[in-house]
């Protein structure tokens, strides 16, 4: 049963929750346009000739964002926990986008991929940030589904990358398409109005005045917080991975790991190479651009669509249904086949890799402890990051080496058949009606 610190079902005003989903929506559209703007602007990129690039040399190049949101999620997603969630959020997005003009006119490939590392500190952040604000504002029962429609925004990102890739590109060329992501910077001041700061962040500090102050102004009836035993207290990170890794969440820590690696390397392997790959297929850049379209927008409503289906279902059978059907359709994509049944393929691909991802990761929030959310989030991206940087190295190997581009579609439907088999070892999570038994327990049992 939920501590009296925590929102529930019966007392979250739907008005609240839905300001908090449409503020980390739009951080997390802005986050989609950034992470999908190199695959969109690749093609351009290995014609540049100011920089040759070769096809190794262009997987580099969409790692460095993603080493940058390696740390991002590790450092961000703790220290939200720490100093604020809202705060490190705005921090999080002012990072990453101003640092998208950076890259847009970087003059050698050397300075576009410090730019984009730096960037990628920001995007890292956002994710672990705004998937327990989601959970944390939204009712038990609406979590899964609250969460694919706060991250459907991820996907609308890189749908509005392709967009404007298609419309710019023959004009202005590949800087402007990226200088674009600058633009939501603008977005801040709106978010900041809206977004409240977490309750449950509030309380883990001792303030329950503000606590109450932010409860009443949010409409919340019946707020009554708990103060902490140790209120204030910054709980070490070896003390929190000692709780992850400790017994009662070992194996579901492992196998948490293991599955959202395996869906970073789905999400930005796909999403570096696919129109690359596609044009390899004899596709011509303007077909390429829509596989990559029909890519995302699929994975934005399957979000929606596997996140309701998470909370009917249960997001262990959900997961594994969905990574083992994404594993299919790309897998299919390597036989010649009509434009229509292709793309058909295609969205197969985007809700089995960044639709499931999504819903994984609010699983993952939504697993833990309250206080623990934003650490043991952003502890799991940070390793899943290796994977996410694997991905689009891994896509430039397979082009330098030469071998048939088919070979891409059976690494990665491989690389879903293993997501699903991680998923499928996930214990339930463990409802105790006793006391904690460590320090580090009392102070992560907040709900």
């Amino acid at each position: 049963m939920a501590s009296p610190t925590a929102v529930t079902e019966w007392n979250i005003p739907k008005r609240t929750t839905g300001l908090v989903l449409f503020a980390c929506w739009l951080a997390i559209l802005a986050e989609g346009y950034d992470v999908g703007v190199l695959g969109a602007v690749l093609p351009a990129l290995a014609e540049y000739k100011e920089w040759s690039l070769t096809p190794l040399e262009l997987g580099g190049l969409g790692a460095y964002a993603l080493v940058g949101m390696l740390f991002g999620a590790l450092f961000i997603g703790t220290l939200s926990d720490v100093i604020g969630r809202k705060r490190m959020l705005l921090l999080a997005m002012v990072i990453f986008t101003i640092t998208q003009a950076g890259a847009a006119f970087a003059p050698t490939p050397e300075i576009f991929g410090l730019f984009r590392f730096l960037g990628g500190l920001g995007m890292g952040g956002i994710i672990p940030v705004a998937a327990a604000l989601t959970i944390e504002y939204s009712a038990p029962r609406k979590r899964s589904l609250n969460y694919g429609i706060m991250y459907s925004g991820y996907s609308l990102g890189i749908v509005a990358a392709a967009l404007v890739a298609m419309a710019l590109l023959p004009v202005l060329g590949w800087r402007w398409v990226v200088a674009v992501g600058a633009l939501p910077v603008v977005l801040l001041p709106i978010i900041a109005w809206i977004l409240p700061e977490s309750l449950e962040y509030l309380v883990s500090k001792g303030r329950l005045a503000e606590a109450k102050a932010l409860a009443s102004k949010l409409k919340v009836p019946n707020y009554q917080p708990v103060a902490p035993a140790q209120p204030g207290r910054k709980i070490p990170w070896r003390e929190v991975m000692s709780a992850m890794f400790s017994g009662k969440y070992l194996r579901s820590t492992v196998f948490f790991w293991i599955s959202l690696f395996c869906g970073m390397v789905l999400v930005y392997g796909l999403n570096t190479w696919l129109p690359q790959i596609m044009r390899k297929a004899g596709y011509d850049l303007g077909s390429s651009l829509t596989f990559l379209l029909v890519f995302s927008l699929a994975s934005a409503v399957g979000g929606l669509i596997l996140g309701y289906l998470a909370d009917k279902y249960g997001q262990k059978t959900i997961l594994v249904i969905f990574y083992l059907l994404g594993a299919g359709g790309i897998l299919l994509l390597m036989f010649p086949n009509t434009m229509f049944i292709n793309l058909c393929f295609v969205a197969f691909a985007g809700i089995g890799s960044i639709s499931t991802s999504l819903v994984l990761t609010g699983y993952i929030a939504d697993y833990y402890p309250a206080a623990q959310r934003g650490t043991a989030t952003g502890w799991a991206l940070s390793f899943a990051r290796i994977g996410a940087i694997s991905g689009p190295i891994i896509g430039g190997w397979i082009a330098a080496t030469g071998i048939s581009f088919e070979f891409n579609f059976v690494f990665f439907a491989i690389v879903g058949v293993v997501a699903a088999i991680a998923v499928s070892l996930i214990p339930p999570r463990i409802v105790e009606n006793r006391s904690p038994n460590t320090a580090v327990e009392r102070e992560l049992a907040v709900d």
